[in-house]
């Protein structure tokens, strides 16, 4: 591909970067740009720029926030006993449309995948597991995308806390196998939810 600019050309490189965009899609995106107001293209550079610098993990549950605490982990109307454990801010958010569950989150940041050279410690399991240790959680939900490396991550958990006074569930299988729990439409992920069996019936499936 042939470009009359080098600035145009960066742009269309960086832009290509990102997931599922390639090389034809980044420059009409690119294009599209350089077509609106300079004022329109600024707001969405300080957008990313402010995300990037500023955005914040929740030193509770590692969602994605603007504070310290996110605004789920600070609502005192949410059950703390109960602790629904997801891969990453997308589970969160598909999880929540259903408003279905009024229990606090567990963000892994992953799965552990050793092919990916993916293991327990490069995810968020040990503040999980001190979590249960110190006794305010009653249940944890485990709601990982139905994978081999899903229920790898949801074993490895449970072993770690079955010594525990802890009740161990997962969604109730609504959610295909080996399907995301992003793309699942909100009506079969909210029964999931509520549905949910517990963790040793599964393991037996």
């Amino acid at each position: 591909m042939e470009f009359s600019s080098k600035l145009l050309q960066n742009a269309v490189n960086e832009v290509a970067q990102l997931p599922g965009i390639g090389k034809r899609t980044a420059l009409r995106l690119v294009l599209h740009l350089l077509k609106q107001p300079k004022e329109q293209t600024s707001h969405l550079a300080l957008a990313l720029s402010q995300m990037r610098n500023e955005v914040k993990f929740c030193k509770s549950c590692h969602n994605i926030s603007d504070v310290d605490l996110c605004e789920i982990c600070a609502n005192t109307n949410r059950n703390e006993e109960i602790i629904c454990v997801v891969e990453d801010i997308r589970d969160v958010m598909a999880i929540e449309s259903t408003a279905s569950f009024k229990g606090l989150y567990h963000v892994l940041g992953g799965k552990i995948s050793p092919m990916d050279g993916i293991g327990p410690q490069d995810l968020q399991i040990a503040s999980l597991v001190n979590k249960v240790k110190e006794g305010k959680v009653k249940e944890l939900i485990f709601a990982l995308s139905s994978t081999m490396e899903g229920d790898t991550t949801n074993f490895y958990i449970y072993k770690q806390i079955k010594d525990y006074n802890v009740k161990t569930s997962t969604i109730a299988r609504g959610i295909a196998v080996g399907d995301e729990l992003e793309y699942a439409d909100e009506v079969t992920l909210g029964r999931s939810i509520v549905n949910r069996i517990p963790f040793e019936i599964s393991l037996k499936s």
